[in-house]
């Protein structure tokens, strides 16, 4: 694949783009009508106000010549590490150039939503090359997700070492849809992942059923051992990988960098995206209560948005931003946005900034809207910056104009 040069790409990009003030928008971001007529639990839980921050940003091509990559993550030199939903895992240079392949990566499920997915750096990477990847795994029978680690071989002709998979989304279900899925380390170490539920009428409701982890955030070991502090742990008919469940498929989810809290942002049907804070074994409602409707128009059976012993998202859409990526922010170039959510929007076509005090959402922005391109991660470089992938094959540089 051709790779070009970021520096000489840039100055095109930003002149067709018009780097000018980030957001520059009126109040009241979201003008179109709702899907339903289901009203917010809470003040705020949805459309919250405008928050034009202001800042003229420099937009520029970091990285071209991809295959729609699905997550980026940073390694400890300021190397990139990207997947490609085709299959491939590539590293990218801090100039973006692009390498080869890297071999060793199990066959993935390339088709509809699945195929290579997350991938994940282990804390202690600079002691074991240790990552951990997430992909649609081809199976007898139909197909899921999967998480595995490897040890990276790094060179000129970078490989995967020892392959493991250390947990599966099941049951194996034949599906194109809803995999998730987003891997998150905690601060002791452990990893979240997040399954979706498969999509389909007959699959959607395991999201409540316990011995399944469709539908659900888990909590493992970096070995795929169970942590002895998970909530369903001894629990007759019960995954005791299980953190939380009641989801739909999410595909954002951070780390708050502050209480060290999972935070997840999951796709709604037709309205009704959701942002959460799994705890451990709450149910977070999926199928039974929604803000959403099906996509043919109809409300879900109940038409219910609340019920007992289910938890009500943070914060809601409708209609959707179509969530993808997601990132708390700390650096120190966006000093205005420290502990700002970004979150990127795939057929909405915008990166959104939600300004949070607590766990409330009490602004939101909308960003990078004049690229026109579905984005599918966020994540944040050690130089400070913002960086996104697009389906189009780029990763964007995004930092203030100077």
């Amino acid at each position: 694949m051709r790779n070009f040069a970021a520096p000489l790409a840039a100055i095109t990009v930003a002149a067709a783009l018009g780097t000018g003030a980030a957001g520059a928008q009126t109040a009241g971001l979201e003008t179109r009508p709702a899907n339903s007529d289901y009203k917010p639990a809470f003040a705020g839980q949805t459309r919250a106000p405008a928050a034009p921050s202001n800042i003229a940003l420099d937009v520029t091509p970091f990285a071209t010549g991809l295959e729609k990559p699905w997550a980026i993550e940073f390694l400890p030199d300021g190397r990139m590490l990207v997947t490609e939903i085709a299959g491939r895992l590539r590293i990218v240079g801090k100039d973006g150039k692009l390498s080869a392949p890297v071999a060793g990566v199990p066959a993935v499920y390339a088709v509809g939503q699945g195929g290579l997915l997350d991938v994940a750096v282990d804390p202690d990477f600079a002691r074991n090359q240790m990552i951990f990847f997430t992909y649609a795994e081809p199976r007898e029978g139909g197909n899921g997700t999967a998480v595995a680690r490897a040890r990276l071989v790094d060179g000129a002709a970078p490989k995967l070492e020892n392959v493991q998979v250390i947990a599966r989304q099941l049951p194996t279900w034949e599906s194109r849809l809803h995999f998730g899925s987003r891997i998150v380390f905690a601060k002791d170490g452990t990893l979240y992942v997040t399954f979706g539920e498969r999509s389909l009428d007959e699959t959607r409701v395991f999201s409540q059923d316990l011995n399944t982890t469709l539908g659900k955030v888990i909590r493992i070991n970096k070995d795929g051992s169970i942590p002895k502090s998970n909530p369903f742990v001894g629990r007759a008919g019960a995954k005791p990988e299980i953190w939380s469940y009641g989801h739909r498929n999410p595909q954002s989810a951070a780390l708050h960098p502050v209480t060290g809290q999972l935070w997840t942002i999951e796709h709604g049907p037709r309205g009704g995206d959701e942002l959460n804070r799994p705890e451990a074994g709450k149910n977070y409602g999926w199928p039974v209560i929604s803000y959403g409707i099906e996509y043919r128009g109809v409300k879900l059976p109940g038409g219910a948005t609340a019920q007992a012993g289910m938890e009500q998202p943070k914060y809601y859409w409708d209609p959707v931003i179509a969530p993808s990526g997601m990132l708390f922010y700390t650096g120190a170039l966006f000093p205005a946005w420290r502990n700002n959510v970004f979150v990127g929007g795939l057929g909405s076509q915008k990166l959104v900034r939600l300004v949070m005090n607590g766990d409330r959402v009490t602004g939101e922005e909308w960003l990078l809207q004049d690229l026109k391109q579905r984005i599918r991660d966020v994540n944040q470089g050690p130089d400070g910056a913002i960086y996104v992938a697009a389906d189009n094959g780029t990763i964007y540089r995004v930092a203030p104009k100077r």
